[in-house]
């Protein structure tokens, strides 16, 4: 009878086994097949992984920039900018939705960049890429930070009187303080409130949508006078007085910008993949559907601006009502100062893209610290054991969130003494987070198909095509993005990002060649299948 039991005892394990195998999340499967156990809670549907996507990507995001890319090329250029960006983003979006198809991993694109470059050359393409994406995340929390600062600065100052009737105009250090105050909120709801993140960021969903469509209807509906189409499609005008460049060309490149930024954070949904059902489908699916989602919406909200404009001159003027500080802030408060002489729309319309800046600069910093914790579980960031530790309780990177969130709060600090902070930042959000596009997207376009064991969203034969169109769109947009904005230069208006880049980078490839080459071999195993 003793023996009966024992000889069946390997027979029960292996059928309990095969029963756990059947009943595990597919993501979680996928996840054990490439070496790492299930740390993290698994608890998030398509609709909040969606909404914390849709919520980095943001269709406000590009609000600071709006007056920049009118005043360089004319509304023209930038609306059919739109439609030209939005074409090769879509390249991007696929190529990547395929591979986070493969690796539903929280490192996402350093470990795809690993897996995808082989053996020989997958410990360098993982560090460069690690590295990229985590210099375009962690500025990317400052540049929400920012403009949620400023637009939060231009709500003061029209509650309080306006520029011109002795409103509250926040100094620098005060202006430091928002910003600063922007990003210990932002880190404390990631460390204790996991669920309230995914709850805010479903309620992030509706409130962009309901509020671009808000905007979007009603500006242009107020607007005492709206612009003629042909101005809003047709028109191009350089404005070599006000930005120094006369050059057309170089005009048009500039105020691609606006759109290129704002179509950028999709890989959010990757970075989440680890805490996400049947992540192997959704993140896919949450990758492209943000990006449909804000193409649409954002389109509107740009045309809504554009049509709704009284008086472009006035716009720029140093002394207007909004002290020329956020350009669509000046075109709300001429709207429905014009048509009800009274500003109350327009504060409340700024509430609603302050709410935008909010919760996507939230989500950033989800994203960031998950980037962050997975590449210190591989050993890959000085002092990975502490920023690797998950709170006990709320299962959660608690210390990569916390270093996340002091490294962009010292980006910020330059706002004391310099006015170009934003353009750097941004500049140095797009090109780190971009370029960590492109590692994987190359190494998935020139790697040996037999090598590659797709999920169920793959491309098959179309994949180079897509991958070759997508690789050549982001080294164009982070050469782009480095460009000098406004001529002549000079120490008031120069974009730093470039040497604050060639510096960070230098520093991390000395490191690769002097030191991690040696140790640093790519994602670590952290579960033994064969055990």
């Amino acid at each position: 009878m003793v023996n009966c039991k024992e000889n069946n005892k390997p027979l029960l394990i292996a059928r309990t086994t095969t029963v756990n195998a059947l009943e595990m999340d597919s993501g979680e499967r996928r996840l054990n097949e490439l070496g790492y156990k299930q740390e993290l809670r698994r608890e998030m549907s398509l609709l909040k992984i969606f909404g914390i996507t849709f919520s980095t990507m943001a269709v406000f995001i590009g609000t600071p920039l709006y007056g920049a890319s009118i005043l360089y090329a004319g509304p023209g250029s930038m609306i059919w900018g739109w439609v030209v960006v939005t074409f090769f983003t879509w390249f991007i979006g696929i190529a990547m939705a395929e591979i986070c198809s493969s690796f539903p991993t929280a490192g996402s694109l350093y470990f795809w960049s690993a897996q995808l470059a082989g053996p020989i050359w997958g410990p360098f393409a993982s560090w460069c890429c690690a590295w990229l994406e985590i210099i375009g995340l962690i500025s990317g929390i400052g540049a929400q930070a920012y403009p949620g600062s400023q637009v939060l600065q231009i709500i003061i100052l029209l509650c309080t009187g306006t520029n011109k009737g002795g409103g509250y105009f926040a100094p620098p250090w005060v202006f430091l303080c928002i910003y600063i105050v922007h990003i210990i909120i932002w880190a404390v709801l990631n460390i204790f409130a996991l669920k309230v993140i995914a709850f805010l960021d479903i309620i992030s969903i509706w409130w962009q949508v309901i509020g671009c469509l808000v905007v979007t209807i009603m500006l242009p509906v107020v607007a005492p006078q709206t612009q003629s189409a042909s101005y809003v499609f047709t028109h191009f005008e350089t404005s070599p007085e006000l930005s120094g460049i006369s050059s057309t060309p170089y005009a048009v490149i500039l105020s691609l910008l606006l759109t290129q930024y704002s179509l950028l954070g999709y890989d959010t949904a990757a970075h989440l993949t680890e805490e996400t059902k049947g992540a192997d489908i959704t993140g896919p699916l949450a990758i492209l559907s943000s990006i449909g989602v804000v193409t649409f919406f954002g389109a509107g909200y740009y045309l809504a601006l554009t049509f709704s404009i009284q008086d472009l001159n006035y716009l720029y003027d140093p002394t207007n009502e909004t002290a020329g500080a956020l350009i669509p802030a000046q075109i709300f408060y001429d709207v429905f100062q014009g048509r009800f002489q009274n500003p109350g729309g327009a504060i409340a319309f700024l509430i609603i893209i302050w709410g935008s800046f909010f919760f996507c600069g939230l989500s950033i910093t989800t994203s960031a610290a998950r980037v962050v914790y997975a590449l210190s579980r591989d050993a890959g960031i000085p002092f990975s054991s502490i920023w690797r530790q998950v709170h006990p309780k709320h299962k959660v990177p608690k210390n990569a969130v916390w270093l996340c969130a002091a490294i962009a709060i010292v980006m910020g600090l330059p706002i004391l003494k310099v006015n170009v902070v934003f353009t750097a930042i941004i500049s140095i959000c797009s090109v780190g987070w971009f370029g960590s596009y492109a590692v994987p997207i190359f190494a998935r376009l020139v790697m040996d198909e037999k090598n590659f064991q797709p999920g169920p969203f793959y491309l098959g034969r179309s994949r180079r095509p897509i991958c070759l169109v997508a690789f050549l769109w982001i080294c164009y947009t982070c050469a782009a993005f480095v460009l000098p904005t406004y001529y002549p230069i000079k120490w008031d208006n120069f974009n730093y990002a470039p040497i604050a880049l060639g510096i960070v980078l230098t520093l991390i490839m000395l490191w690769w060649v002097l030191d991690a080459r040696k140790w640093f071999k790519g994602p670590v195993r952290n579960i033994n299948l064969e055990t």
